[in-house]
């Protein structure tokens, strides 16, 4: 139930376990669509408004756009029976492909944009317009403002679900994108299961050998990265070359991935064809 909670060490307590419900308006029309959400500060990263295929109560909208009343952005209405339940609420859900698991996977089956919202300090980026620089959960009270003056909040009420807390911080964890270093274990599981198979691992009880060919069998990318400033170091470097501009650490062709830096540098002067001297490397 509604709950007023500090964040982060904040004095200040803010509101939690309540569900916000607001109407998104259809381009060109007077119609709308209400969609609730326990995260209102959210909506500014929203790029679908998703219903039930066989809802007839929207079926005459499917295709069409809603308006977003901050940024003016259109944003399309689409048709999923994976995420959608007509029965939950209004049956129709907004989407943030960015900053939800499920509504990732849904931006992914309907190549939906993706757009953070949150600087890494809790704060709205520049996507968050016009609340930039300001703290999320303060963000939270002037959307749900902004909202009523506007003449689309529809009302909130008591809703009980889980909040991730960090241990450290005390902070609520907000899931947003972030570029992550994979470690391919195909090659590392193939020999793992032919090591068992040849007898070189012995495995005891042997009917866990079925266990480990399973798990090997099915094996995917590791994710070895965390966001963590108390976790490992990733074993990549980003290659400054001297007298360029700052290089964009999404490309993929800025970083080298080496057992040390000496060795890092070297792949880093070969690719670029510079001397050791003008590279600067930075470890991630």
């Amino acid at each position: 139930k509604k709950t007023f909670m500090s964040v982060g060490g904040s004095k200040k307590k803010y509101e939690f376990g309540v569900l916000t419900s607001f109407a998104y308006k259809l381009e060109n029309s007077d119609d709308e669509i209400v969609v609730a959400t326990t995260r209102p500060e959210t909506m500014l990263g929203d790029t679908a408004v998703c219903v039930h295929p066989d809802d007839e109560r929207y079926k005459k909208y499917h295709g069409k756009f809603v308006i977003h009343p901050f940024n003016n952005r259109k944003i399309p209405i689409i048709t999923d029976s994976i995420l959608v339940d007509p029965k939950f609420g209004t049956g129709a859900v907004k989407i943030t492909p960015a900053h939800d698991p499920s509504d990732f996977e849904c931006g992914k089956r309907h190549k939906l944009k993706f757009i953070n919202i949150f600087n890494d300090d809790g704060t709205l980026n520049k996507q968050g317009y016009p609340f930039e620089n300001k703290n999320r959960l303060d963000v939270r009270e002037l959307v749900i403002k902004g909202l009523e003056e506007k003449g689309l909040f529809r009302g909130k009420k008591d809703h009980k679900y889980s909040i991730a807390i960090c241990s450290r911080s005390k902070d609520v964890i907000e899931p947003l994108i972030k570029p992550q270093w994979y470690c391919d274990c195909k090659e590392l599981a193939k020999r793992s299961v032919q090591a068992v198979d040849d007898g070189k691992l012995k495995i005891t009880p042997n009917f866990h050998i079925s266990v480990w060919k399973r798990w090997l069998g099915d094996i995917r990318e590791w994710c070895i990265s965390r966001q963590l400033w108390w976790g490992h170091r990733i074993p990549a470097y980003l290659i400054h070359v001297k007298g360029k501009p700052k290089p964009d650490d999404l490309d993929e062709n800025n970083w080298v991935v080496a057992r040390n830096e000496k060795e890092a540098l070297k792949i880093a002067c070969k690719r670029f064809e510079k001397k050791e001297e003008e590279i600067t490397l930075k470890q991630d």
